[in-house]
């Protein structure tokens, strides 16, 4: 397969994030891509319950990103497909130490070439609908359905191009050039026998199949719900440890635990309720402290007040960061009003110098230091794919080759920030009006990132002059932000976040392809 790699300058940043299902050495999206569309970032602190365990087993948090849609089917969105993983069962699970274990699959094994995979299913597992009544039983073909449903280009699932990736003959068939599903590399060999078969051999396969597109979907019901399939609770059919049984939009979901769950004895949390409010991370920390919800993420600015406190002090503990990656990305393609002179932003950020202006005038660890103010250099880098994500015999991936002389390096310089400005001021002469705009959206929902916001803004616009460009910050909601910005084009430069969908770095070169709605310049170099 060939990826369209963009010549441009990513401007990075490392925070921790959220993930939902996946390996520990391993992605609403995103998301999945990945998704801001959070309730809290969590970069900081966390806050653990202090019920009692022989106290009802309940769950509280609040959110402000309402989500978009629960077809898991569709979505790329964390927020989305990690409300689905509650309620979906996939093939295999991780343990609390990444390791693999058996969930709807009881065993497996590969082909010696690498290419056949074969799955037991596991028998008297059952879909039930939205008040725990049995429906039907799970076998082979919900897979096979799901695949198919997903290949069908008309459904617009934002996950196919990760499964026609390995699947054979997915993509032939995602594009038309074959028309029988039949051929496609998925197949229920009988009611509990699954087989893949894959167009190149692909070690990490294993870890794809807790992602949505592998997600099973039972074929009846799909059929029956047609459009409406995912659009609400009821139009749903649960295999997994709990069942949805209350959805309000911007209000409130309710999550219940399905007593006829094949592990039920595992699952020790019988309620999971989310209430929607949109200054949920405004209120949070003052709701934990009134016992309304069981844990809170502590934005960076309260963090002082906590640690001078004895009692809170006992309270926290440091977050967990996770393999999201989060950057700054530039649009080449924009589509914001004209007020802000899209044409202009577009011949100017095609300039390699104007983007290395942009590049060293970032200086990643003051913005850092929104999320994370003690320790700020243990959250940054300057690669993509994060350190310690995997390893090649036994080396950090990002320490070898060529790509070990950027982990560490530091991009920040103002006097490079300088240099390349009057380059692209001398280049860019009768062709671009200065300064130009620089349009930036960000997450109102997020504390943190509206502070990283106005540091950036102050950051950018202090280094190069007024001049030279004028940054323009403004806020979205959480709920949908990524449809009405980054997706929609909207937007100069932001802050966006990119997670792994399975136990490959390939995973995250996924964003850089053309077409990509992460936009990059015109002018791009294919490679193999």
């Amino acid at each position: 397969m060939k990826k369209v790699i963009a010549l441009i300058l990513a401007m990075m940043l490392v925070l921790s994030g959220c993930g939902s299902k996946q390996p520990a050495t391993s992605a609403e999206p995103p998301t999945t891509a990945p998704s801001t569309d959070a309730s809290s970032s969590g970069d900081t602190v966390v806050v653990a319950e202090q019920a009692k365990y022989d106290e009802v087993q309940e769950y509280k948090a609040v959110y402000s990103g309402e989500v978009t849609t629960l077809n898991y089917l569709t979505t790329a969105s964390t927020n989305e497909f990690g409300v689905a993983a509650n309620f979906i069962d996939t093939l295999i699970e991780y343990d609390q130490y990444g390791v693999e274990q058996p969930s709807l699959a009881t065993e497996w094994s590969v082909s010696d070439d690498g290419l056949v995979w074969t799955f037991k299913i596991r028998e008297g597992v059952k879909w039930y609908d939205n008040e725990g009544k049995e429906v039907a039983d799970v076998t082979a073909q919900d897979f096979v359905d799901s695949m198919k449903f997903i290949m069908n280009p008309v459904n617009e699932s934002k996950t196919a191009q990760i499964a026609y990736d390995v699947i054979k003959n997915a993509q032939d068939f995602y594009e038309g050039k074959i028309t029988d599903f039949n051929q496609v590399g998925v197949k229920a060999i009988d009611a509990h026998t699954l087989e893949y078969t894959l167009s190149k051999p692909t070690p990490y396969f294993l870890s794809m199949l807790t992602y949505v597109c592998f997600f099973p979907v039972n074929g009846a019901f799909l059929e029956e719900t047609g459009d409406r399939f995912g659009t609400d609770n009821t139009k749903l059919l649960y295999n997994g440890p709990y069942i949805l049984s209350t959805f309000e939009p911007q209000t409130k979901r309710v999550l219940t635990k399905n007593e006829n769950y094949w592990d039920k004895d595992k699952v020790h949390i019988e309620k999971l309720t989310f209430k929607y409010n949109k200054e949920a991370d405004a209120l949070s920390t003052e709701l934990y402290l009134r016992g309304e919800i069981s844990a809170v993420a502590i934005p960076s600015s309260s963090i002082d007040e906590w640690m001078n406190d004895s009692a809170k002090r006992e309270l926290f503990r440091p977050a967990t960061t996770s393999f999201y990656t989060y950057f700054f990305t530039l649009n080449f393609e924009p589509t914001f009003e004209a007020a802000f002179e899209p044409e202009n932003w577009k011949l100017a950020v095609n300039n390699t110098s104007f983007r290395k202006a942009l590049f060293h005038a970032l200086d990643s660890r003051a913005a850092m230091l929104t999320s994370e103010p003690y320790n700020p250099e243990k959250r940054l880098s300057s690669t993509i794919t994060p350190k310690n994500f995997t390893s090649v015999n036994g080396e950090d991936f990002v320490m070898i080759s060529d790509l070990a002389n950027f982990v560490d390096k530091e991009s920040f310089s103002i006097a490079d920030a300088l240099k390349f400005k009057e380059q692209a001021m001398k280049e860019l002469e009768g062709k671009v009006t200065f300064p130009v705009k620089l349009f930036m959206p960000y997450n109102s929902g997020l504390s943190d990132a509206t502070n990283r916001a106005q540091v950036i803004q102050q950051q950018i616009q202090g280094t190069l002059g007024d001049d030279f460009i004028e940054v323009y910050l403004s806020p979205y909601p959480p709920t949908g932000f990524l449809n009405a910005t980054r997706r929609a084009g909207n937007y100069s430069l932001m802050e966006v976040n990119w997670g792994p969908d399975y136990a490959d770095p390939e995973t995250y070169t996924d964003p850089f392809v053309r077409d990509s709605n992460y936009n990059f310049p015109e002018y791009c170099t294919e490679i193999d």
